[in-house]
């Protein structure tokens, strides 16, 4: 919190003498209606002058007034309304009632982006590809969270593993983290400190609080820093001195889905404003149910799928297995498994998905175009998640606070955000730890499992003597013989153990997953808005504390691990030929703890070929890079078939996880063991960041009236390319020697404890790892009653050069669309639905790896308005046709949701 309150006290010390220079002079008060075209009131439209936090938004009658310092006069005056052309005016001293004709935006051409260069511009000659979502967008999303509904957008992949668990990425690399794009709300990151993964819209907003969502495409770190790698979403929020009043958002449907939103601000007097949102929803969650035998152990080996010796199966935990020595008689080299519980046993009664948000703020205009406010943000909730394992996210929270002092061309901002595992657990160690817990009605004190496999080694060797040869009937009857060694699910003793392991988190015992660390921020920019061209300049501190007690990272003795970044940037742009032509450069360094200072460079080029801009072409060059994750750098999580570390020392030595399985045949000839295991060699050395450079061009405009065209292509080559590796090598990185490696074999659980591992590190690719694609999207908006919109996206991975068993988390289709239709009948009705498609692709997690089949979704809402109630009611869902939706290998389908609720607006 120091720098939290270091920045508190900066603001007050320049709120002072800004305030004192400030002119008191007597507001002269304004007022006026705005009307459509066709004459109708306009509520909700925001009345601003230019440049300050002085307006107002029209009542439901479409009226206004404002206040305003007699200093300011000649003020300039906007009023804007989604779907509408920004209208401008100039207040003079003649107070004169306005009258203000809102004209329709064509294909709302008329919207301005900052997320582009950190400066606001219209969206047509944004120097990248750029999406904007506003309020009216918002309100047409059907999906339970926000980030699931941001997956009808171009370009923008999607993958969900849990009802409030969903993360988004673009331009390839997806999966459950977004470890390559940047998830910010009002500038501040929402990524949990912890584990690096933005949670949804988690510590975001709640739906009725938010002004417009911003998808930045591609490399962003010239302006956004380290891991803007393929992207940045931010999301902006309603000022209380824009959107005052009362909004509320009800929902029910099946699944027991239930979701309330609320939002109030209010302004008092011309100078204090405060707001208060929040939000509740829960849902039963979905539940993942692959059983497909997992890809790999790495140690001891799989079975195939449906095996009379048991196998492991994706989503079975505590399915654990033995493989037997010489002393197993006919089991000897063999592996069994214990059956386990399915996921939806495991959880019990925990299936309820829950996610709650309460977001208070304090507004005061130290001057009118100075605004200082404190926040608070607390969000808490249950749900399914899937990166390194499976997980049940239960009253996972987090706690965030902000200070910010802004004006119209510059700010300075600091926010500190605190996560809490609360009782977070790991599935799969939940159930391997039942398993191998002490029974406590053997009078041996030996574990369920070890009683398991006795029962089914004495019992298949009994059936094979009786009847050689027949290995289907001894395993039958050793499955019958050692089921009483697996606690039923549901009943007393299971639910007892269960309690006992989801809440102890002793390493190797329990499986509460309990982190909890903060991420400090400090940033500032000023926008200088010289006459020959722009310049914008920024700087931004950042520090880590990341805490576990040793049991996710490598932190001892309660000693938090202090990572710190640092970075400045700069950005100028100069308009040329009649203001055609935009060019822009940009330029960031940043520094950090634990690696070599990094330059990310970006240059870009925005002609227009009409006066009017309708037709813009776009052409950026754009380098960035992605810092290891904390976890990459620091992680300490032992899986049993793997152990997870961070590779910030100095790299590991050691051989393929291939040369696991010829180790007895290898070692069997020492004269020449040595040179075959050479043949198996594998290194990991130390992390650095990794670099990505990308070419794009692009074009957007009117090709004809109401028809806009959103087109791009872009190239990318990825240096230093992040991966994971597995190998097996000592924990401490040096490379074991044929006697290690010989003891390793053959103890109880193989290359799964001891000092030779296989280990899974975050390493770096020699080999250049090349992408490429395109967007088409399509936008037309002949009528208020009917629009259409469609885009197509192909996303291209060259896996030429790479490693065969090099996994890239790609985790993208190559191929997908979506097709969608919106409008409003007569201020009464609205509705809109939206089909999307993605072709099948492979998905790599560390958890598990396998093919997706190709998954779609319809998606529609339907809407009727009561004008006098400020009341709207709704019907909707996601996926209607229920189909088959799977976005995660491992996690769960995701079904149908349907639901009927009501929102209501009082300005």
């Amino acid at each position: 919190m120091r720098p939290l309150l270091q920045l508190c006290t900066l603001g007050l010390m320049l709120s002072a003498p800004i305030a004192s220079f400030a002119q008191q002079a007597a507001p002269v008060e304004y007022y006026g209606t705005v009307q459509t075209d066709a004459g109708e009131p306009l509520p909700g439209a925001t009345v601003f002058i230019k440049g300050t936090y002085i307006g107002s938004t029209t009542n439901s009658a479409g009226t206004f007034r404002l206040m305003v310092p007699a200093n300011l006069i000649p003020a300039p005056l906007s009023i804007s309304f989604v779907g509408y052309l920004t209208s401008t005016d100039t207040l003079t001293r003649s107070v004169r009632p306005l009258s203000v004709i809102m004209q329709p935006s064509a294909a709302l051409i008329n919207e301005v982006v900052v997320s582009a260069s950190r400066v606001e511009e219209n969206i047509l000659r944004a120097p990248v590809t750029v999406d904007k979502v506003n309020t009216l967008g918002i309100a047409r999303m059907s999906q339970p969270d926000l980030i699931t509904g941001l997956a009808r957008q171009k370009g923008v992949d999607v993958t969900t593993s849990g009802m409030f668990m969903a993360s988004l990425s673009t331009r390839g690399f997806s999966g459950a983290t977004s470890e390559r794009l940047v998830q910010l709300v009002d500038y501040m990151d929402t990524q949990s400190p912890s584990l690096n993964i933005n949670a949804g819209n988690a510590l975001g907003l709640p739906e009725v609080d938010i002004a417009s969502v911003e998808i930045l495409h591609g490399p962003s770190s010239a302006l956004y820093g380290a891991n803007a790698f393929n992207g940045v979403v931010l999301t902006n929020s309603k000022s209380p001195y824009e959107y005052e009043g009362l909004t509320v958002r009800l929902r029910g449907g099946n699944r027991d889905y239930l979701d309330g939103q609320l939002r109030y601000a209010k302004r008092l007097g011309r100078k204090f404003a405060f707001k208060v949102s929040g939000s509740y929803a829960s849902a039963n969650d979905w539940i993942a149910s692959n059983y497909d035998a997992l890809g790999e152990s790495y140690a001891a080996g799989n079975n195939r799928a449906g095996s009379g010796l048991g196998y492991d199966a994706v989503n079975r935990y505590g399915d654990v297995g033995n493989t037997f020595g010489a002393t197993g008689g006919a089991l000897a080299g063999k592996t069994v498994f214990m059956p386990g519980w399915t996921e939806r046993e495991l959880i019990a009664g925990d299936n309820k998905a829950k996610l709650y948000r309460i977001v208070p703020s304090l507004h005061y205009l130290v001057t009118d175009k100075v605004k200082a406010m404190v926040e608070f943000k607390r969000a808490s909730g249950t749900t399914g998640y899937q990166f390194t394992n499976r997980y049940r996210f239960k009253n996972f929270a987090t706690n965030q606070w902000r200070a910010e002092l802004k004006s119209d061309n510059w700010y300075v901002r600091g926010y500190s955000t605190q996560d809490f595992g609360g009782n977070t657990y790991d599935l799969p160690f939940t159930g391997a730890f039942m398993q191998t817990a002490v029974d406590p009605n053997s009078t041996t004190n030996a574990t369920y499992a070890q009683q398991y496999f006795q029962a089914y080694a004495v019992a298949y060797n009994t059936f094979l003597a009786r009847n050689p040869g027949n290995t289907s009937g001894a395993e039958a009857a050793a499955q019958s013989a050692a089921s009483p060694f697996q606690l039923t699910a549901g009943s007393q003793a299971f639910n007892d153990l269960r309690s006992k392991v989801i809440s102890d988190p002793t390493p190797g015992i329990g499986s509460r997953v309990n982190p909890s660390s903060i991420l400090n921020d400090i940033s500032g920019q000023y926008d200088f808005r010289l006459k020959p061209f722009s310049l914008i300049v920024g700087g931004a501190y950042r520090q880590y504390r990341l805490g576990s007690d040793g049991l996710l990272f490598s932190d001892r003795e309660n000693k938090r691990l202090v990572n710190d970044e640092y970075g400045a940037y700069a950005q100028a742009s100069k308009e040329l030929l009649n203001n055609r032509l935009k060019l822009t450069a940009a330029g960031r360094v940043d520094d950090s703890k634990n690696f070599d200072p990094v330059f990310s460079p970006r240059a870009s080029a925005v002609y227009s070929l009409d006066k009017g801009h309708s037709h813009n072409f776009r052409a950026s060059y754009n380098q960035a890079y992605r810092s290891p994750t904390q976890q990459g750098q620091y992680l300490n999580l032992d899986l049993a078939r793997v152990l997870l570390v961070g590779n910030i020392g100095n790299g590991f030595e050691g051989y393929t996880t291939a040369a696991g399985s010829q180790l007895g045949r290898i070692l069997r000839n020492p004269a020449t063991a040595q040179q075959e295991l050479d043949a198996y060699a594998s290194t990991a050395g130390r992390l650095k960041p990794e670099r990505v450079a990308t070419w794009e061009v692009g074009y957007k405009g009117l090709l004809a009236t109401n028809l806009v065209l959103d087109v791009n292509y872009y190239n990318s080559r990825y240096n230093d390319f992040i991966g994971q590796v597995r190998l097996i090598t000592n924990v401490d990185g040096s490379k074991p020697t044929l006697q290690q490696l010989g003891a390793a074999a053959v103890s109880p659980r193989p290359f799964q404890s001891g000092n030779t591992r296989v280990i899974q590190v975050q390493a770096n690719a020699n080999q250049e790892v090349k992408t490429s694609g395109s967007v088409v999207a399509l936008t037309y908006t002949p009528l208020k009653e009917f629009n259409v919109t469609g885009n197509y996206t192909l996303n291209l991975l060259n896996r030429d050069n790479l490693p065969e068993a090099f996994q890239t988390y790609y985790n993208t289709p190559k191929h997908k669309f979506n097709l969608g239709a919106y409008g409003e009948v007569k201020k009464v009705l609205s509705y809109s639905v939206n089909y999307r498609w993605a072709e099948g692709h492979l998905f790599e997690s560390p958890f598990a790896a396998g093919q997706l089949q190709d998954y779609s979704s319809l998606d529609a809402q339907l809407g009727y308005m009561l004008p006098k109630l400020g009341t709207t009611l709704q019907v909707g869902g996601s996926n209607l046709l229920d189909s088959r939706n799977i976005q995660v290998y491992g996690g769960p389908q995701i079904g149908r949701l349907v639901y009927a609720g009501l929102s209501l607006d009082i300005k």
